[in-house]
């Protein structure tokens, strides 16, 4: 009997450990939530090459205020090319939808250089030109937008500024996508 009691006494704590083990294994295979694409020095964002080849590219048709927009595909976005209005956004933009993650997942940083167009596959990567004074930037594009008017393209604040419309609010610009 004293054996038994013994015995009984050590399998506890080692059944409680392999059930405890076991459950912290099952437990780390799952994932609840859609966690952003952090935009950080340690971890690299998917190029738009890369995200078509892993399939993670996002150009799924959606819908704004009733109207429906059918974004390009990727093959149909290469070389492409288009002259129009750009416009930015900002901190304004962040706090007015509480710091959500722009159309693609990746934190929105106005202090970066990034853009929101209706039309190209998220991401891309566009060369954007200010018609009126011939300075030009590479953004990723990674969110969708404008939906204002006739802007063909959303620009970052820091954007903005590298293209020297800031004050101005808008340009005339010049967009052609760069990346394969």
């Amino acid at each position: 009997m004293a054996i038994k009691k013994e015995m009984k006494r050590m399998m506890t704590p080692r059944l409680f450990f392999t059930l405890l083990m076991a459950s912290m294994l099952g437990l780390s295979s799952c994932s609840t939530s859609r966690r952003p694409i952090l935009p950080d020095s340690t971890k690299a964002l998917l190029s738009p090459e890369e995200a078509y080849r892993l399939g993670k590219l996002k150009n799924k048709p959606y819908f704004i205020e009733g109207k429906l927009y059918i974004p390009m595909d990727y093959r149909e976005s290469l070389g492409y090319q288009e002259t129009g209005h750009a416009s930015w956004y900002g901190q304004e933009t962040l706090d007015q939808h509480n710091n959500q993650p722009t159309a693609y997942g990746e934190i929105f940083r106005p202090d970066r250089p990034s853009a929101a167009h209706k039309y190209l596959p998220l991401p891309a990567v566009v060369k954007v030109t200010n018609l009126e004074n011939n300075a030009s930037i590479i953004v990723r594009v990674n969110d969708r937008g404008p939906f204002v008017g006739n802007r063909v393209i959303d620009l970052s604040a820091e954007a903005a500024k590298q293209l020297g419309f800031y004050n101005k609010g808008t340009a005339r610009v010049k967009l052609e996508v760069v990346s394969k």
